[in-house]
């Protein structure tokens, strides 16, 4: 498959590269960082102990030394104490600016190590090398990079765009199932939000993808990486609005993640705020109402929540109040005029957004 170009506004571009296995990445770093002669890999401890650290480091044989670092897997490891880690690990290693920093892991471990990235030396070459199928279809790709602070997510970050993004589908092969669904949300939101012939397409394909099978997963991510290509290029850097489209299900589900995220993967809360999303356009007359529960009943069959059994609502709403899309007291938010088709809407009443929360937390009767 040919790689995918992502052309940025300040005249660098990088490319995506699908492949099955590690082999094309040596060749791929000698083009970005000709005059490197360190390597540093980013990663966790359930990616080192499924072997790809190992796979990779094979592949980049022995032409340049290559340090390693892995940290806890988690939401909590994407904190400024670990950004500060890494900082205190590249100078240990006498890492320069012409060097490459890896960030082989999920989401996490690629927002951490982009962050560091974007602010060690004023910006170090940085690849991605993402491991979950959340990060090969969005995280990876656009150049955001940030960690949380004081419990509010991505909170504190740069736009940084990567030298080069590196997906090696075999990876997915040792992802967990619950991981590799919640990956699947973002799928999902890219269809809904864009696309809906790939809307329809992911649901006729709802076997294969079940089943993980590579060249339906090839084509699916091709898809999505190019939905999200085409908005990032547009607006890389968030001047224009347009990339906040990119947000939709992420307003409510961030505020799920910030008070919930020990119970749910980021992606099972952009699962929940997309229903929540759905359910305001449908209120707000924008979607019909069938609309709103096919998008809703869609999630379950690729094992994904739709409601959620809290006594925490009004901590939820509190949390949300703090997205970055608001303006004040303004709450702003990705909502649907029809499947495939998203715009941003301002100021959305808080007693709806409040509702939607409710709408969410539905409990079985008897």
């Amino acid at each position: 498959m040919e790689p995918i170009l992502v052309k940025d506004t300040n005249k660098k571009s990088y490319e995506i590269h699908l492949k099955n296995g590690f082999e094309d990445i040596t060749a791929l770093l000698e083009n970005i960082a000709p005059k490197a002669s360190k390597i540093v890999i980013v990663t966790d401890e359930n990616v080192k102990n499924a072997s790809h650290l190992k796979d990779l480091k094979k592949a980049l044989g022995r032409k340049l030394p290559v340090f390693e670092i892995a940290f806890e897997p988690g939401e909590h490891t994407k904190c400024l104490e670990n950004v500060e880690k890494l900082y205190d690990f590249y100078m240990s290693n006498k890492i320069s600016r012409k060097d490459i920093i890896i960030a082989l892991g999920g989401g996490v471990i690629g927002d951490l190590t982009g962050f560091s990235a974007a602010t060690y030396l004023r910006g170090v070459n940085f690849v991605q090398c993402p491991t979950t199928l959340l990060s090969m279809a969005d995280s990876s790709i656009g150049g955001k990079t940030a960690v949380d602070y004081k419990g509010i997510k991505n909170n504190v970050g740069a736009f940084y765009m990567p030298s080069l993004v590196y997906i090696n589908l075999d990876v997915l092969k040792t992802l967990p199932d619950r991981q590799f669904f919640a990956g699947f949300a973002e799928v999902m939101k890219a269809a809904l939000l864009a696309d809906q012939k790939f809307y329809f397409k992911l649901i006729e394909d709802m076997y294969e993808i079940c089943e993980k099978e590579n060249g339906v997963l090839s084509e699916m991510l091709f898809n999505a990486i190019n939905i999200k290509k085409a908005i990032v290029e547009k607006d890389p850097y968030e001047t224009t609005g347009l990339r906040m489209l990119l947000n939709l299900g992420h307003t409510i589900g961030h505020g799920i993640e910030s008070v919930m995220g020990d119970e749910y993967f980021h992606g099972e809360c952009v699962s929940l705020g997309t229903v929540a999303a759905a359910y305001i356009s449908y209120k707000k007359d924008l979607i019909s109402k069938d609309d709103y529960l096919e998008i809703r009943d869609m999630f379950v069959p690729f094992y994904l929540p739709i409601s959620i059994d809290t006594d925490r609502e009004s901590e939820i709403f509190e949390a949300v109040t703090y997205d970055k899309k608001n303006n004040g007291d303004s709450i702003n938010m990705v909502l649907l005029k029809r499947i495939g088709s998203a715009f941003v809407e301002e100021n959305v009443p808080h007693d709806l957004i409040k509702e939607a929360i409710s709408e969410l937390n539905f409990k079985e009767e008897g």
